[in-house]
């Protein structure tokens, strides 16, 4: 029985129309006024150094911000972008602006494996920040405490095995012990090479490819570790 259950959280826990029809809409409307607001304090300025890194050293800041709004366009998975967006949508969760969609399924499952004591950890490519508000401030409360540890892109890219090479080296656990629950299968794919369990999460309101590479599950309440 495997001993760790590791999550994605788009499209396998929680909708990805939540996050594309409210939180990179809120986010892209609140860049500009935030980086400007933002710019000379250290965690951000580090940040909007991190995308002149990766496009032009001499951008200035309203070159910066068109960078960011052009990234949250294309569904950029870049790791500055992805760090500005966790504090923007921190001040819009403290707000009351919204608060982040969970499946029921997903919900009753994770809340089982927690009491029965099976450590949960979560892999998303949104910035770690942005995973604890995502469940701090979820539908059903805050469940920020059911999860031992976070993920993102800084372990590498979700479609790399040497990024779930990584994890399981910081989590302390032989890949076999790790059950990666995604509802892509590259990234499936990328977990099964370093070793991991995996299952694939197709649910019946977003229908991703399932070619079957993977145990096919609609929802969580029939996932078993194994």
């Amino acid at each position: 029985m495997s001993r760790i259950v590791l999550t994605d959280i788009e499209g396998t826990t929680s909708a990805i129309d939540f996050v594309h029809r409210v939180l990179f809409p809120y986010a892209r409307a609140a860049l500009p006024d935030f980086v400007r607001a933002h710019a000379d304090q250290a965690d951000v300025a580090a940040e909007l150094e991190a995308v002149r890194a990766e496009t032009s050293s001499g951008a200035s800041l309203d070159e910066v911000i068109a960078t960011l709004i052009g990234w949250i366009d294309e569904d950029r998975k870049a790791t500055p972008l992805k760090a500005l967006q966790g504090k923007i949508w921190a001040e819009g969760y403290r707000l009351g602006a919204f608060t982040a969609h969970l499946y029921i399924d997903s919900y009753d499952q994770l809340r089982a494996w927690h009491r029965a004591g099976v450590p949960l950890y979560v892999y998303s490519s949104g910035s770690i920040e942005a995973q604890r508000l995502f469940f701090r401030y979820s539908v059903f409360g805050d469940l920020s405490s059911w999860f031992r540890g976070h993920f993102d892109t800084t372990s590498g890219g979700k479609r790399e095995a040497a990024a779930y090479e990584r994890i399981a080296a910081a989590i302390g656990a032989p890949p076999a012990d790790i059950l990666f629950l995604s509802d892509i299968e590259a990234e499936l794919d990328a977990a099964k090479t370093a070793g991991l369990a995996t299952a694939q999460i197709c649910r019946p309101d977003t229908l991703p490819a399932c070619a079957g590479r993977h145990p096919v599950h609609s929802g969580f309440r029939t996932i078993l570790p194994t």
